[in-house]
């Protein structure tokens, strides 16, 4: 029988989150629902002895690409390879929670034409706990997708496991450019924008996990590169920026900047956050605030805080 949903779970040395994402897809009925796990981490097969359990609760297609080590290229494949019409990412160390499967098939049912429908997610602390919710800036219901561009260029406020693509969507738009390793999700979810109706859905469904781990931390040990890839992004969609007003650039740029200051932040470096300051100041007072509406920059700091005390207290 063909599935109704492709899970897309690109795997590398997933052995210690990945037990607790499976476990969380399961708490639903996931009848018609196949799940693709590309796994490169060359680890003894310690991934798939993690993830045994759940072989014989949910559709599971195993492949071990050890040639394919970019998640971007593992997202790409499990596209290609995917039986449903439409598809959604879910990351080895990410989460469904309670209602998801249920808010998916409502989506669809509701906007059968859309290329993809995104929601709120919220945080997640390493050992499982929820932290607070990531909102996106966009009312619930249906737009037309070129509306959402401006302010989804500033910041990108959607969660890896939030969106429901339909796959020749994907496929149209090229998929994920694989020289992305951080922005990859930013700029697919641009080009899909760009082809037709986004919905938005109102429930919290997912969760994305912040750790130690994180491809933020990574990134903030080689400044220059995780600048170049948000540089990237901005020069793949110049058609869309050049056509955004002044103020709204100005509040790209600084965005760029205030994401890089906290990445850099995260692993031990305060040096840029001053600039960075700097850049959002220099928006004024109108542009400063609406420039934290639409980055939501305040739920991603109040979560870190949060996870900050409780790891002190």
């Amino acid at each position: 029988m063909t599935p109704w949903l492709s899970v897309i779970m690109p795997v590398h040395m997933g052995e210690q989150f990945l037990p607790m994402t499976l476990a969380s897809a399961t708490a639903e009925d996931p009848a018609g629902v196949e799940f693709r796990i590309y796994n490169s981490g060359e680890d003894n097969d310690a991934a798939r002895r993690a993830a045994a359990p759940f072989f014989n609760r949910m559709n599971i297609i195993w492949e071990d690409v050890p040639h394919l080590q970019p998640w971007t290229s593992k997202t790409n494949k499990g596209v290609l390879d995917a039986r449903a019409s439409h598809v959604v990412m879910l990351h080895q160390d990410d989460l469904w929670l309670p209602g998801h499967l249920e808010a998916v098939r409502s989506a669809l049912h509701c906007w059968a034409d859309a290329v993809m429908s995104i929601a709120p997610s919220r945080f997640v602390a390493a050992d499982g706990r929820l932290l607070g919710t990531w909102r996106l800036p966009f009312a619930a219901g249906v737009h037309d997708g070129c509306t959402l561009l401006d302010t989804l260029l500033v910041q990108n406020n959607i969660a890896i496991p939030s969106p429901v693509i339909r796959r020749d969507a994907w496929l149209t738009s090229g998929g994920m450019d694989q020289r992305l390793w951080y922005t990859a999700d930013w700029d697919i979810y641009l080009k899909l924008m760009k082809l037709g109706k986004i919905g938005v859905r109102e429930a919290v469904t997912t969760g994305f996990r912040i750790h130690g781990g994180s491809l933020t931390i990574k990134g903030s040990r080689d400044p220059a590169a995780f600048l170049a890839q948000f540089e990237a992004v901005l020069i793949n969609h110049s058609d869309a920026v050049e056509h955004l007003s002044t103020a709204t650039k100005k509040k790209v740029h600084a965005s760029v900047a205030v994401n890089c200051a906290l990445a850099a932040a995260a692993g031990g470096d305060y040096s840029k956050l001053p600039s960075a300051l700097f850049a959002v100041a220099r928006l004024g007072p109108k542009g400063a605030a609406s420039y934290v509406e639409k980055s939501r920059i305040v739920d991603r700091l109040r979560s870190r805080f949060e996870l900050g005390s409780r790891l002190s207290a």
